[in-house]
């Protein structure tokens, strides 16, 4: 049989058993991420617990020999001692799966999820004289999860070209869903000019706040929004009742029951402002790590969703005029179409004139004349009379070439009667 060095004999009685084993535990648990506690008594003393534990708690609180309730006393609200009682009382272990705890309060709260268990400490005779606590926080795995989730249903909503403004209600819907109680999300578009944001998306937000701050300019000290756009960086208010950036909204800020907002920029790829991303309380508030993570992750969301509908409100402009531009085309073709056949209309009546003018010129030259041109108006023509034209009226006279085919383009009566024009004796006397 090997001995092992420096390794005392167990002790055999069993209260020492008992004293060694909690010894072992609080050395195991020392450095461990795991919490660890030993509670003695119906009253839940803390005799002991490792740096986890206090971590999680709150390192001001780190001290022993305090009952946990008046350690933490959110804790009691929440159900948790009475399941310490109940462990005390039955002797029966208790197993919580994220389980969901609120640290904390005012603007330092916080949510956490832990899988824990309560075991009943025994003494020799197998009385419980305490509870040990043991438990992991799941806090980033179940946010995970639900952020992984949430995601994936807005950027499907993306994917299949939602409208934006249903991405975006989508979007702070989630938000609100993922976030510990009292969370308020807000979506502001910037203007093309970048110098206003107007309501993009605020569905847990009164509709007379939403409508006051819409089209409010870009600029220091205007809120958080304003001030984070004018930035181009986060601006986390934590108490709207004391800060200088709501000077002006505060009385409407207080009207809409808010008192913390925290706000970041939402910015293009090529670093334009798209409009800003916020977050409001009903309690002043202190942002935590994994607060900000999710401010960053659906600000990024935010922003692919608007370059999206600007790409798509861009293809639509671009449809648009192209179909206008088309459309104007083919009215141009029609009508080029419609003058090049009045054109051969014309050219063709022309032409049937001319050979008409032909044969008359060439039957009527043996024909008594007179030598100049009769049809030259008031101011006479000196061309020579070659064709004799008519009218139904029995009207007639002699011309050139060029004012019998003019006499007989305007003045229809030459070839039908027509006492609108006045026949061809008032076309002779003309001014």
């Amino acid at each position: 049989m090997t001995a092992v060095p420096d390794q005392r004999p167990v002790a055999a009685d069993s209260a020492e058993v008992g004293q060694a084993a909690e010894a072992d535990l609080r050395a195991l648990f020392g450095q461990s991420t795991a919490v660890f506690a030993s509670l003695a008594g119906p009253g839940h003393v803390l005799e002991a617990a490792n740096p986890a534990f206090f971590a999680t708690i709150g390192e001001d609180r780190a001290r022993t020999g305090v009952p946990v309730a008046e350690l933490v006393p959110e804790l009691a609200s929440q159900g948790f001692t009475e399941l310490l009682d109940q462990v005390f009382r039955t002797g029966e272990a208790y197993t919580g799966r994220d389980a969901r705890a609120v640290l904390g309060t005012g603007a330092h709260a916080r949510e956490v999820y832990f899988d824990f268990t309560y075991e009943p400490r025994r003494d020799a005779d197998g009385s419980v004289v305490g509870i040990r606590v043991l438990g992991v926080e799941t806090t980033q795995v179940k946010q995970a999860q639900r952020l992984m989730a949430g995601h994936r249903a807005v950027l499907e909503q993306i994917a299949r070209q939602a409208p934006l403004s249903e991405v975006l209600d989508g979007m702070a819907r989630c938000i609100e869903d993922l976030a510990p109680e009292g969370v308020l999300v807000s979506v502001l578009l910037a203007d093309p000019d970048g110098r206003h944001l107007r309501h993009g998306a605020a569905p847990s937000l009164p509709g007379f706040y939403n409508e006051a701050i819409d089209g409010i300019a870009t600029g220091e000290g205007v809120g958080s929004c304003g001030t984070a756009a004018h930035r181009r960086e986060p601006v986390i208010v934590t108490d709207i009742a004391t800060d200088p950036f709501w000077s002006d909204f505060r009385e409407l800020a207080g009207r809409a029951g808010l008192a913390a907002c925290w706000s970041v920029p939402i910015l293009a790829r090529d670093g334009d402002l798209l409009g800003t991303f916020a977050m409001y309380h009903r309690t002043p508030r202190v942002p935590q790590d994994t607060d900000l993570a999710l401010i960053r992750v659906f600000a990024g969301t935010a922003a692919l969703a608007i370059e999206r509908h600007h790409i798509e409100q861009a293809r639509a402009t671009a449809e648009a005029r192209a179909k206008q531009a088309h459309e104007e085309l083919a009215k141009a073709v029609r009508a080029e179409q419609h003058l090049r056949a009045q054109a051969e209309e014309r050219a063709a009546a022309a032409a049937e004139i001319a050979a008409q003018m032909r044969a008359a010129a060439a039957a009527q030259a043996a024909m008594p004349h007179p030598e100049s041109c009769q049809l030259g108006g008031a101011s006479g023509c000196a061309a020579p009379a070659e064709i004799k034209i008519a009218d139904s009226w029995g009207d007639s006279a002699w011309g050139c070439p060029a004012h019998v085919e003019e006499a007989i383009i305007n003045v229809r009566s030459v070839f039908i009667a027509s006492e609108e024009l006045g026949g061809l004796a008032a076309y002779r006397h003309r001014a």
